[in-house]
């Protein structure tokens, strides 16, 4: 199993620039891709942005084209997401989560490990 810690996140201004990390250990090597992910109060969890540790281009959720950036560094077995001009609609618990394949969907259910969560805070 993969276990994913992430971090990064807090209180950060709209119009700012925010980048998570999600460290993964544990058997990496049978990992496929790995995926953020995003939830506010009320709503069900949502696709940001997925990404394969051997190459391939990364996709992204329709609702954050344009602003967020999903890379990874292998060696450091870990995946980044940049959120640029931040945005109060941004504000949520923000989650990676690793599948070993064969396929990075959208859907949470594609996913075998998670992490525990960060809140990401954009204030006005």
């Amino acid at each position: 199993q993969v276990h994913l810690v992430e971090s990064g996140g807090g209180l950060v201004q709209a119009g700012g620039r925010l980048t998570l990390s999600c460290a993964a250990s544990g058997r990496t090597n049978r990992s496929y891709a790995v995926a953020w992910f995003r939830q506010t109060p009320g709503k069900e969890r949502e696709f940001v942005a997925a990404i394969t540790w051997r190459g391939g281009a990364p996709y992204y959720g329709d609702s954050v084209k344009g602003r967020f950036t999903i890379s990874r560094d292998n060696p450091k077995n870990t995946v980044y997401l940049q959120i640029d001009s931040l945005e109060l609609t941004d504000t949520g618990d923000y989650y990676c989560a690793e599948t070993s394949g064969p396929a990075a969907t959208m859907s949470p259910r594609s996913y075998d490990s998670w992490g525990q969560g960060i809140k990401v805070t954009v204030s006005s």
